[in-house]
């Protein structure tokens, strides 16, 4: 072999061209219906896609007593964001900022308690003589109503419910352990996600630059463009849902104080509450109000009730959020209820309270990403689900 023919020893470690043609067909391939492969091509996939999201939200769930402080942590940073950040342009120094945060809060939530069980603790007796007067007209109606029951048959009835709670006492005992179990996570919780708030407030752009370098380099750019834009879109979120949860609760429980309700404060904290759920929290919430109404009331004072709660929910979804909050948050109600009653499916009441606003980050970062929005830094053009980014409002005459 001459010197030409001969292999040189640089050739072996040259980069040679990839054959990207390797697909190997068979005539039972060429049998196969095009639309029939390219749809066992996109079965697959979604499989793979279906398998990897499964995964993740098991180790959600493992983790929960991680993954629920976290999100009520960044929750109620997003809630108190618009005004930690007016007091840092302001020039607060940033632990004031975070102090007056926090007692401010607290004051909140502790002004609130303290109404709650005040009210409670005047109204109870009246609340237990209505109880009591309310379960004897039940009684009548059982036995002059309809079902015509005597007063044997009802004493068996009860007697069974109570061999029924007899026989169930280790069921209970063990629900009263499972709930002192609960009551513990729930203190763990409460510590925890105090602990990420504070964590946020004082060094959240540091922990975001050390979470960012966890994605390849020539992506961290568009990784930071679409976390921001979701941060900002669940900022607005959160704004949209205080002022609509303060609207409901001043609505609706100015309406049972003034039909005389029991326990409008109580009611009117747990609307308040409810209504950071979106369109079902309100729902569930102004339907106890009726229910009170109902029982203490009667049938005419749960009826103007009623009205009162479908009138406070038409007045904040369609004058004044519109008039006050603009185009910041657009979700169409279809995609609001899908999305909380799979987040609910999922993980109870967290996963109906974190769904919307985990699925409007997801949307807008996704966005951000499919335009390449992130390059030039502005809003996204485009929806992906619905509608989340905030924008100007057009003017008419434009």
């Amino acid at each position: 072999m001459s010197d030409e023919q001969r292999p040189r020893l640089r050739d072996l470690f040259r980069p040679r061209p990839v054959t990207t043609d390797r697909t190997v067909t068979t005539e039972a391939d060429e049998a196969v219906p095009i639309t029939l492969r390219v749809a066992a091509g996109y079965a697959w996939r979604l499989l793979l896609i279906a398998a990897a999201i499964g995964v993740f939200i098991w180790l959600v769930m493992l983790l929960k007593l991680l993954v629920i402080p976290l999100m009520v942590g960044i929750l109620i940073t997003a809630l108190l964001w618009p005004a930690f950040e007016w007091m840092l342009r302001h020039r607060f120094p940033r632990w004031v900022a975070i102090l007056v945060s926090l007692l401010g809060t607290a004051a909140i939530v502790g002004g609130l308690l303290w109404l709650v069980i005040w009210q409670v603790r005047v109204e109870l007796p009246d609340v237990q003589k209505s109880s009591t007067e309310a379960f004897e007209q039940f009684q009548v109606w059982l036995h002059d109503g309809p079902l015509n029951l005597s007063d044997t048959q009802i004493a068996n009835y009860l007697q069974q419910g109570l061999d029924m709670l007899n026989e169930q006492a280790q069921v209970l005992w063990s629900g009263a352990l499972a709930i002192g179990t609960t009551v513990g996570h729930v203190a763990t919780g409460a510590v925890l996600a105090l602990f990420i708030l504070i964590c946020l407030l004082a060094d959240g752009a540091g922990i975001w630059r050390w979470t960012l370098k966890l994605f390849p380099r020539n992506g961290r750019q568009a990784v930071d463009g679409a976390a921001r834009n979701g941060w900002k879109t669940v900022v607005n979120y959160a704004r949209t849902q205080l002022f609509v949860a303060t609207i409901d609760a001043v609505g609706i429980g100015l309406g049972a104080f003034l039909l005389q309700v029991p326990l409008a404060l109580p009611v009117a904290v747990l609307v308040f509450l409810g209504s950071f759920i979106p369109i079902v929290g309100a729902v569930v919430t102004g339907a106890v109000a009726v229910f009170l109404a109902l029982v203490y009331n009667g049938p005419w004072i749960a009826l103007w009730m009623l009205l009162v709660v479908l009138a406070v929910q038409q007045l904040e979804g369609h004058i004044l959020q519109p008039i006050l909050m603009g185009s910041a948050v657009k979700v169409h109600p279809l995609a609001v209820v899908l999305v909380v009653a799979g987040g609910a499916m999922i993980a109870g009441i967290p996963g109906a309270l974190f769904a919307v606003p985990l699925a409007a980050f997801i949307n807008v970062a996704a966005v951000t990403l499919s335009t390449g929005s992130w390059r030039t830094g502005v809003d996204p053009s485009g929806d992906l689900i619905w509608s989340t980014v905030p924008r100007e409002r057009r003017r008419r005459n434009q």
